[in-house]
């Protein structure tokens, strides 16, 4: 680090960072892309033999092990799966050293997974227990966003730790928010993914009771998209093709957020209301809803295929809907 800038707070930040990335999949690879064409030094890494391949071919330098990437990194950025990976990466076990071991000391320690925002403070407090500085910025956007480096990353930390990753967070995002203290970016990701989940049902299962009263999806989403039924899962994500024409609907429900992500994500959410003793019910009975949805085989879809999941609960097929005619009617 050793070209260095002033912040508006008169706070030293750097220019380059040398940035451990591990967790490098649909999510990761791609930020970690962004990094990289923006002159930081990444070091990337994945147990995942062909995440390792696909970074390496995008032009992330990866090694071998974390040993190889974590001592020398002023930042120590994590993505993923849940949040017991994240704790047993920064533990370590057995005779394998955690990353806490591995960093020299004050490493920054930033978190983009999306994990229970009791293991977020308890992570933070184990990053500060060893003599390293920790933020979590759990990530909102999906793959199209990684890519285009167009990410909200909800950000909980000390203000002075916000400030000094931010430069990172720009180059892979859009919008960012700082929230609060630690786990407070993950408090935000959690309830803003139950308003996600809970939209879209509403907004599928409204199409749904269109097509049985014979109103055209463009009908409804004309009059929806400009009155008090308006939301990003209406006119961003559509779940019926037609309206929205970059929507997944229109190409397969080939995933922007699967399925299977909504549904933790729901979990996690359901694990804070019952934590804190919100009488979540629209939230409990969507975790359900999208549980049994990636169970049945939508895990691998956009989480905006549940309308499916809703006509066929319903008695309409699927195929006689899914598509629109010109003039946005279902077939």
């Amino acid at each position: 680090m050793s070209r260095r800038r002033y912040n508006k707070r008169r706070r030293t930040v750097p220019d380059t960072y040398t940035v451990a990335f591990l967790g490098l999949g649909h999510m990761g690879g791609p930020m970690a892309v962004n990094l990289v064409r923006a002159g930081h030094r990444v070091a990337g890494y994945d147990v995942v033999p062909a995440a390792l391949d696909a970074a390496r071919s995008a032009g992330v330098p990866v090694v071998g092990s974390v040993a190889g990437a974590v001592p020398d990194a002023d930042v120590v950025l994590t993505m993923f799966p849940s949040g017991r990976h994240v704790l047993d990466a920064y533990r370590g076990s057995g005779d394998q050293p955690g990353l806490l071991e591995l960093a020299a000391p004050g490493t920054m320690f930033l978190d983009c997974s999306t994990i229970n925002v009791d293991e977020a403070r308890e992570a933070a407090q184990l990053a500060l227990g060893a003599g390293h500085r920790s933020v979590d910025a759990p990530v909102s956007g999906g793959v199209v966003g990684a890519e285009a480096g167009t990410l909200t990353f909800m950000v909980g930390g000390e203000e002075e730790d916000f400030d000094a990753v931010r430069p990172l967070l720009d180059v892979m995002g859009k919008r960012i928010v700082h929230c609060g203290a630690h786990g407070a970016g993950q408090a935000a990701k959690v309830c803003n993914n139950l308003i996600l989940g809970v939209s879209m049902i509403a907004v599928s299962e409204a199409f749904v009771l269109g097509e049985k009263l014979g109103l055209s999806h463009q009908a409804l989403f004309d009059v929806a998209s400009a009155a008090s039924g308006q939301c990003w899962a209406l006119t961003t994500n559509c779940p019926v093709p037609g309206p929205v024409p970059t929507s997944p609907a229109n190409s397969g429900y080939q995933p922007g957020f699967a399925g299977a992500l909504m549904a933790k994500d729901l979990n996690l959410a359901l694990n804070a209301l019952h934590s804190t003793g919100v009488a979540g019910r629209m939230g409990t009975l969507a975790a359900e809803i999208y549980d049994t949805f990636a169970a049945e085989g939508g895990a691998g879809q956009d989480f905006s295929a549940i309308i499916n999941d809703i006509r066929e609960k319903s008695g309409t097929a699927p195929h006689k809907t899914a598509t629109a005619h010109d003039d946005g009617s279902p077939e």
